[in-house]
C-alpha cells in the first residue's frame, strides 16, 4: 500500500492500533492545541512508502502543545511521565511550544503549533496528528505531504534561508543517518542553500 493523499496518511494511521493508541491517550491531557507530531509519523509513513513489513524503531515520540499562559517545564517532564505510566515503553517527549522558539535557531516566540510546526527543520518532518470527538484523525501538515510520500528531505523554507538553519538542518542529516535505514530517501539542501 502506497499512500498518495492525505487522506491515505489519515486511514493509515487509523489502522496503526498503537498510534490510535497513543493519539487517545494524548487527547485525555486535554492539552490546548496537541498534537503527536515529527519521526514517530514520519517513520511510521516511510516504512509504508518502502514497503518494509517491520516498523522501524524510533527514537521517541514527539508531542506539542501550546499554551503561552502556563509555561512550566516541570509540567512538561509530569505529563511525559503520565504518558509513560498509561504507554509503557515509548520514549514520550512532551513540549510547549510556547517556550520552545528558544531551542531554534534565530527563531520569533512560535504562534501556534502548526506555526511551531511549519518551522521544524525538515519538510518531512513537519507533520502532526491528532483524534477528533469521534475518534478520527486530523492531520496538520503545514508544509504539504509532497515531500513526505515521496520520501524527499529537504529544509522548510524557515532553515532553508538562513546558512545558520541550514548548519543545524545539515548536522541533523549527518547525525541521524536516515538514508541507512530508508535508503530510498532522496537528501536535498546538503551543499547550498535551496
Amino acid at each position: 500500500m502506497f499512500l498518495k493523499t492525505a487522506e491515505d496518511i489519515k486511514a493509515f494511521i487509523e489502522n496503526d492500533k498503537q498510534l490510535m493508541f497513543m493519539l487517545s491517550q494524548v487527547r485525555r491531557l486535554d492539552l490546548p492545541d496537541s498534537w503527536i507530531c515529527a519521526g514517530i509519523l514520519r517513520a511510521r509513513i516511510w516504512d509504508c512508502q518502502s514497503g518494509f513489513r517491520n516498523r522501524t524503531p524510533v527514537h521517541d515520540a514527539d508531542v506539542i502543545y501550546f499554551d503561552p499562559q502556563h509555561i512550566d517545564y516541570d509540567f512538561e517532564q509530569k505529563l511525559q511521565q503520565d504518558l509513560l505510566k498509561r504507554v509503557p515503553g515509548v520514549n514520550w517527549e512532551v513540549k510547549n511550544e510556547a517556550r520552545m522558539h528558544v531551542h531554534t535557531p534565530l527563531a520569533e516566540p512560535y504562534t501556534s503549533t502548526t506555526d511551531a510546526i511549519s518551522k521544524f527543520p525538515e519538510t518531512a518532518t513537519a507533520i502532526g496528528a491528532r483524534l477528533n470527538s469521534s475518534d478520527k484523525v486530523i492531520l496538520m501538515v503545514p508544509q504539504g505531504i509532497s515531500d513526505l510520500i515521496h520520501m524527499i528531505v529537504r529544509p522548510t523554507p524557515f532553515f532553508a534561508k538562513s546558512e545558520d538553519r541550514l548548519t543545524v538542518y545539515r548536522k541533523r542529516i549527518k547525525d541521524k543517518n536516515w538514508q541507512k535505514k530508508w535508503p530510498s530517501l532522496q537528501i536535498k539542501g546538503i551543499k547550498t542553500c535551496i
